[in-house]
């Protein structure tokens, strides 16, 4: 990994990490399903890119506080960086269906998480589907972050390495 590499995973970590501790008064609304899209897609190695909402998760929920359900959140996200790494390109449809799928993931494994594994809901199809409903008012901040840190990750990314460029084609005249 080159030394911008480094740059760029040591920035993600430490301004994810910090805007999801600034965020955590709106529910769900969160840049780390971002990042993990993010990192799956533009970091060669998997190990890293795995790590990264990991790392941004463990310093936020020092912050914010850790809860018995946290699994479900570091798995949700890691099966992100996962589809980070199936994407085969980065463009406008694909950032935008996987940021929609990495809220899915999200919504249906934590909200599965809190029937299982929890005491508010009958252990039942019925106690799933009431759970599910009750998680839909949050839903719409997942997504909604999803999407625009995505975008703003993404397009960003893409702005950046055509500064860089400018700037070397400009040393170089």
């Amino acid at each position: 990994m080159d030394n911008n590499k480094y740059i760029l995973v040591f920035l993600l970590i430490i301004v994810t990490s910090f805007s999801n501790v600034l965020l955590s008064n709106i529910p769900n609304f969160s840049p780390v399903a971002s990042v993990a899209l993010f990192s799956g897609f533009h970091l060669s190695n998997k190990k890293i890119a795995l790590l990264i909402p990991v790392i941004c998760m463990l310093i936020s929920d020092y912050f914010i506080g850790f809860h018995s359900l946290m699994w479900a959140v570091y798995l949700s996200f890691s099966a992100t960086v996962i589809i980070g790494f199936l994407m085969k390109k980065a463009n406008g449809k694909l950032i935008f269906l996987n940021s929609v799928l990495s809220a899915v993931l999200f919504f249906i494994i934590t909200n599965f998480a809190v029937w299982a594994m929890g005491s508010f809901y009958s252990k039942d199809f019925t106690g799933l589907i009431t759970c599910f409903s009750m998680g839909i008012p949050f839903f719409k901040y997942t997504l909604l972050s999803s999407i625009i840190f995505s975008s703003i990750l993404f397009g960003g990314y893409v702005l950046f390495n055509q500064f860089v460029n400018y700037i070397k084609v400009s040393k170089k005249t």
